[in-house]
């Protein structure tokens, strides 16, 4: 099974990295400095367990890489990037070839099926960061994620076994999943923090907002008549398998869209997170204030280029009061 790691990010990084180390053909689509690092001195994974340097095979774009249309894609990039990345692999790949999104949110799999046939889902749990070039970090030890797989829009085959199969053999944790998308749901109302955590931090306050980010979700996904997993259901499946560590000389900082701001990358993901409540909302009837200020005050702070943590909580609440 050959693996094209399509965004050689947190996520991306870490996967790729487990599964060379255990032996697997793996091939990265990175750009820009972090490709050059990882092509001249080769990618460094961080974890509570140790730090290793890998000599990943790595391209700057999809018509860099000799296909043979057998190849599993995990398209690691953030959902803003899905679309140009998803053209350049059209153009370049054979359709045979299988896509599986690694991604918040839940319209990259949509994209995806525009172009190829066989597209997959996985709802991602994997505390990850990445915030210089040719190093990502793997929070949880020993077991790095959960990566539980289906094929979208439902269903299991041969892929999502196989996948399962080299994810749990590379010390990841992965089930095939017919209903995933009703896990990529429940994953979608988690990642509605994402924003909260990217402009306030742990301030006092801000975890009542999620609270109420989230809770517009739920009444969205109701209106639409979307089937969503529990919130028991997640709690149960992720028990007490990912067991977070600390990384010598490093501190953690926050999830993917604080770690987008403290790279200053241009762009952040919050109109597939926020901005999904917000369309179904609108599509629905269902109003989702919260998510549609947060959805505001993201796209702000990323033009702004400002750094993660440093909004003013009480200008945002003073704003829906």
């Amino acid at each position: 099974m050959r693996f094209v790691v399509y965004g050689a990010g947190a996520v991306g990084g870490v996967v790729a990295g487990r599964l060379y180390e255990n032996g697997y053909d793996v091939t990265f689509i990175a750009r820009g400095e972090h490709l050059r690092v990882i092509q001249s001195v080769g990618l460094r994974v961080d974890s509570p367990g140790g730090s290793v340097t890998l000599s990943i095979p790595a391209a700057s774009g999809p018509a860099a890489i000799e296909w043979a249309g057998d190849e599993v894609v995990l398209l690691a990039v953030k959902g803003q990037d899905t679309v140009a990345a998803l053209v350049a692999l059209r153009d370049a790949a054979p359709p045979t070839i299988a896509v599986v999104c690694l991604q918040n949110g839940v319209a990259n799999e949509r994209e995806a099926l525009r172009r190829f046939e066989r597209v997959y889902a996985v709802p991602v749990m994997s505390p990850t960061g990445h915030l210089e070039p040719g190093v990502v970090q793997a929070w949880a030890h020993p077991v790095a994620g959960i990566f539980d797989i289906g094929r979208y829009p439902a269903g299991i085959d041969a892929t999502t076994e196989a996948f399962a199969a080299a994810f749990m053999a590379s010390g990841m944790e992965s089930a095939p999943r017919a209903d995933i998308m009703r896990w990529k749901h429940r994953k979608l109302l988690m990642n509605l923090g994402n924003s909260v955590q990217a402009l306030f931090g742990r301030a006092d306050g801000a975890s009542g907002i999620t609270a109420a980010a989230q809770a517009e979700g739920e009444a969205v996904f109701a209106a639409a008549g979307i089937d969503v997993a529990t919130g028991d259901e997640d709690r149960e499946r992720r028990g007490d398998i990912l067991q977070i560590g600390s990384i010598a000389g490093a501190r953690r900082g926050g999830g993917s869209t604080w770690q987008s701001l403290a790279r200053h990358q241009g762009s952040v993901e919050t109109d597939l997170l926020n901005g999904e409540i917000v369309l179904l909302g609108r599509l629905h009837g269902v109003p989702a204030p919260v998510n549609e200020r947060l959805q505001r005050w993201m796209a702000a702070a990323n033009l702004a280029g400002v750094e993660p943590a440093s909004a003013d909580l009480s200008a945002f609440l003073a704003e829906g009061a």
